[in-house]
């Protein structure tokens, strides 16, 4: 256990493991919420379902875990890139062939990270954590948040330029963690990196649909 700590190899072994959990993790999140184009009362019943229960703090706490972790070991390797090649970026070699999104991980990382806090101060916050704490003003039914939210267009557009950010590090982080953890044959890396897109391409589609399809459908509570 100690090469995971102290070694570079097993830091990044590390923060692939997270990131691959991360990124199930987010499938699921996705699921949960094209439930809302089709009913919005089946998404309430999700909604209601993961409210502050054992189970879905218990989730809540892993999540947390995992986002620490990953953003730990992130921050770690990519001071120690930086010190040992100046102002190259994380775990990428500065060479042509490189990516601009693997060149701006941590940039890219730094994006999403913000976005996540907002996106928790404006949903988790008011659901789950008042409740759980029996605070004043709780709310169960995700509609009543999600709704009057994307009827502005200024978190529209937040909401997909965020979207953007997470595709743009899903397409490299994913193929990078999984060679990462093994798979890094000449014959995978090329499949790995079509997989890659696709994955990102879906897990991203899937988080865009919610707020286009709440403006432009969805009937105004105001």
């Amino acid at each position: 256990m100690h090469w995971l700590i102290n070694s570079t190899i097993g830091r990044k072994f590390v923060m692939s493991i997270s990131g691959l959990f991360l990124i199930l993790f987010l499938l699921f999140h996705m699921s949960m919420n094209l439930v809302l184009v089709f009913s919005l009362d089946a998404y309430d019943q999700v909604t209601q379902f993961l409210g502050a229960n054992w189970y879905a703090v218990v989730a809540s706490l892993i999540l947390a875990a995992g986002f620490i972790v990953h953003i730990l070991y992130a921050s770690i390797l990519t001071l120690q890139n930086q010190k040992a090649r100046g102002k190259d970026k994380y775990a990428v070699k500065n060479t042509k062939d490189a990516s601009w999104s693997s060149k701006n991980m941590y940039v890219l990382g730094f994006v999403v990270l913000s976005f996540l806090v907002l996106h928790m101060i404006q949903f988790w916050y008011e659901m789950q954590f008042k409740e759980l704490f029996g605070m004043e003003g709780a709310i169960n039914r995700g509609s009543e948040l999600i709704v009057p939210l994307f009827k502005q267009p200024l978190y529209v557009i937040v909401y997909l330029i965020a979207f953007v950010a997470l595709w743009l590090h899903l397409t490299h982080g994913f193929w990078s963690a999984l060679h990462t953890v093994g798979w890094n044959n000449t014959i995978w890396m090329k499949r790995l990196k079509n997989i890659s897109y696709v994955v990102a391409t879906i897990i991203v589609a899937g988080f865009t649909v919610i707020p286009i399809y709440v403006y432009f459908f969805v009937p105004s509570p105001f």
